[in-house]
């Protein structure tokens, strides 16, 4: 089930997000802004969605309402879970979401280091569109239409 997070799962956000992108810090030589990023508030906005199965929380996503699209901020999942689909299912939740709410394109951003991520978005159908660097990271922007 994909739900919107409640204020009390903060810090377990937090902490699924910190599991989650910890191999990358290596890689890319810091810390990625979601872990470092307020997830009360991302709560309290209505932003944060998680993947619950049985009272555990699995995954979760970060998306933002713009007028033109829905945006991607953020993903994460479980890394005890890797392989099992959970990732595809919070994609799809994103996709059919920008449809539910009338927007035809979801937009996202990696680093352009994580070349597994950007390869998972391609096979996904999602294009880049630019590579800037932004907030101090090299980011690589994709989108997709969905609607």
């Amino acid at each position: 089930m994909i739900r919107r997070a409640r204020a009390e799962e903060a810090a377990r956000l937090a902490a699924l997000v910190e599991a989650a992108y910890a191999p990358w810090v290596p890689i890319i030589g810091r810390r990625p802004g979601p872990m470092d990023d307020d997830y009360a508030a991302r709560i309290a906005a209505g932003e944060a969605w998680v993947l619950e199965d049985g009272g555990a929380i699995h995954g979760l996503v970060v998306i933002e309402t713009h007028a033109s699209h829905l945006m991607l901020d953020n993903i994460a999942v479980d890394p005890a879970r890797k392989g099992m689909g959970d990732g595809r299912a919070l994609l799809d939740f994103v996709e059919a979401e920008a449809r539910r709410r009338g927007l035809a394109e979801v937009r996202l951003y990696t680093h352009a280091l994580m070349a597994a991520n950007i390869a998972l978005y391609a096979k996904r159908g999602y294009a880049e569109t630019e590579r800037r660097e932004e907030k101090g990271f090299s980011r690589v922007f994709m989108a997709k239409r969905v609607g």
